[in-house]
């Protein structure tokens, strides 16, 4: 039979070990430098409060590393502060959500449960099939879409103007013709004016 519980034998139900005790000399068995090792920054205290990432104060990776491409970038996408992300609906979600003849707006997707709230801009795709008459108007759309919308005999409003992106190069410019040099004739000599007689002395 097993030993009653009392007092006397009761045990933690996981052996647990004692702290480490750093710094009572030289017979507890982390003397002198306490397990620190001798001189360097940690071995300082506060050595513990370094933030992640830190290399000693040499130049980090993370500042090392390209910084052409990135999520944070203008050419990234959807991340980063330049650009703005949209949420896709598809012409087959309209087909099969909406009636003819009704007007599709954002908030119309959002009580569809197409989209969850009107914070975000919304972005028609083409895929799919659309066979209904439908008065669209969303951020922005696809060319197919817009093709498929029209082409039911429905219409399709922009509520943002698509931006034209300028091409990152410039053409080299033609290099500039040399103007021409109207050709003139040569002015002919002016005829020296006659000579006046003067009135000598009478002699």
């Amino acid at each position: 039979m097993a030993d009653e519980l009392n007092l006397s034998n009761l045990k933690p139900a996981q052996p647990r070990k004692n702290r480490k005790r750093v710094g009572r000399g030289l017979g507890s068995g982390k003397g002198r430098y306490s397990g620190r090792g001798i001189k360097g920054q940690k071995s300082r205290s506060g050595s513990n409060k370094m933030r992640p990432g830190f290399e000693g104060g040499q130049n980090p990776i993370y500042m090392r590393l390209g910084k052409q491409r990135g999520p944070y970038s203008r050419d990234a996408m959807p991340m980063g502060p330049h650009r703005t992300s949209t949420v896709p609906v598809n012409v087959a979600a309209l087909e099969e959500r909406f009636d003819a003849g009704a007007e599709v707006t954002v908030e119309a997707l959002v009580e569809k449960g197409l989209i969850r709230n009107s914070r975000t801009d919304v972005k028609l795709l083409g895929h799919g099939d659309l066979s209904k008459k439908l008065s669209v108007t969303v951020h922005a759309a696809s060319a197919s879409a817009r093709e498929k919308v029209e082409a039911a005999g429905g219409s399709l409003t922009l509520l943002r103007e698509p931006k034209v992106r300028r091409p990152k190069r410039r053409p080299k410019s033609a290099a500039p013709s040399e103007p021409e040099v109207e050709e003139t004739e040569p002015e002919s000599e002016a005829e020296p004016e006659p000579e006046t007689e003067t009135e000598g002395e009478e002699g």
